[in-house]
């Protein structure tokens, strides 16, 4: 990554941001004494300093789940400088842009010293001021990201009640579990997590339904919590389907045949914790003498950096005869580029893959993140004539170790007529 041209573009843009930024720091210390400004410079200049090199020395921590972790955190807080300085920058650009209208409007239209003086000092105290909000907004925006950092296995059970005028009387009051994007390989706190499994089994679905990203890399990710998982059970069983993540996609094999041989074994956890993976498939579920299918898809995304592996004609074909249809697909952006059009007889499809961004904001009436800019479709219940869609928020996190706002997921569906 360090010799790709991105590398150096955001080591460039980092250290331009540094001294963009210093110009406020210089404003809102102004009034100091030279003595304590000259403290804020050098922390200022050591801790920008510092953030860059370890930028540089991150990829040669030594391998493992501490340091991992460990590697996690070190760079959400870089990240989070960085943004917080991009925050701080924005309301520098409004200054400096006021300014300059301000100069070319005394320049062409005030003649006298009197409307002179005015402007200056009007620009000093707008300039402190805009200088004090970048600074109160970037480190409101840093400090936020810090306190998600507790959040991580803080696991909010969500339940939604849904009903389909064509779903069988047996299976009226039906209670569907969903988890996804457990990101096993994020993991370092092994009882947290096995909290979270125990409060999912505290619901007593009749259903638990898995709908992919088991893992950030690779299979061995998840030995550590086989027996934790293993320990999910329904009286309807428990079904699994594949995400982008599980294939392996973003590691750097030695052998196609060694990326291979990590998928096979990601099957054989799924088997090992009880999980019956579907793979483009369908499986009747039975009850009272009524049965509905549920059908299960490799990734499929809409969106063109990820992977096609799911087949929905194949997992489709032989399901006429049941009155009513679940679809596991992990990319909820497969909902509206093919599941509505083409299958309209797919009442429910489950997803996950946006995590929420594992940042926003969810208040009763009102919900955002920045993913919805990518994903039309990101977190929750969504309807569209007889269809329903319903994005999980994600049992797991990637990237940044934490969830601000958007805190992790177990959904309780109830179905009713």
């Amino acid at each position: 990554m360090r010799n790709s041209p991105f590398w150096w573009i955001l080591v460039a843009l980092m250290i331009l941001l540094d001294f963009y930024v210093f110009q406020a720091v210089k404003v809102v210390t102004a009034p100091a004494t030279p003595r304590f400004r000259s403290i804020v410079y050098y922390s200022y200049w050591i801790v920008s300093g510092l953030s860059l090199v370890t930028l540089f020395l991150l990829p040669y921590l030594a391998p493992g789940p501490g340091s991992r972790m460990g590697r996690s955190v070190v760079f959400a807080i870089i990240i989070g400088l960085f943004f917080s300085k991009l925050i701080i920058a924005l309301f520098l650009l409004i200054d400096d842009v006021r300014r300059a209208i301000q100069w070319l409007a005394g320049k062409f239209f005030f003649t006298n010293t009197e409307g002179a003086e005015m402007q200056d000092g009007e620009k000093i105290s707008r300039s402190a001021f805009l200088s004090w909000a970048g600074m109160l907004a970037g480190g409101g925006l840093f400090s936020t990201l810090i306190y998600g950092f507790g959040n991580k296995y803080r696991y909010q059970v969500k339940k939604v009640a849904m009903q389909f005028p064509n779903l069988p009387e047996a299976f009226r009051g039906l209670k569907i579990a969903q988890l996804s994007d457990i990101h096993s390989g994020s993991f370092t706190d092994r009882a947290a997590v096995a909290k979270g499994v125990e409060k999912l089994m505290e619901q007593k679905p009749d259903l638990i339904l898995f709908t992919g990203d088991l893992v950030n890399n690779t299979a061995d990710e998840m030995e550590p919590y086989i027996e934790v998982f293993s320990s999910l059970r329904a009286p309807l069983g428990v079904y699994s389907i594949l995400g982008n993540h599980d294939y392996g996609d973003y590691v750097s094999w030695e052998s196609d045949a060694h990326k291979t041989a990590n998928l096979q074994r990601l099957k054989e956890v799924h088997q090992a914790m009880g999980w019956r993976l579907l793979m483009n498939e369908h499986v009747p579920l039975e009850k009272d003498g009524q049965a509905i299918a549920l059908l299960g898809v490799e990734n499929w995304s809409a969106k063109a950096r990820f992977p096609k592996h799911g087949d929905l004609a194949k997992a489709h074909a032989g399901t006429g005869a049941y009155p009513f249809k679940i679809l596991m697909s992990h990319d909820p952006s497969h909902w509206d580029a093919q599941v509505k059009p083409e299958y309209p007889d797919i009442d429910l499809m489950l997803s996950g893959h946006t995590h929420g961004m594992q940042f926003g904001i969810e208040i009763p009436g009102f919900r955002w993140s920045p993913v919805k800019y990518i994903y039309k479709q990101w977190a929750g219940l969504y309807e569209e004539t007889a269809q329903k869609l319903y994005v999980n928020r994600g049992y797991g996190f990637i990237g940044y170790p934490g969830r601000v706002g958007i805190l992790p997921e177990i959904t309780l569906i109830e179905l009713n007529t």
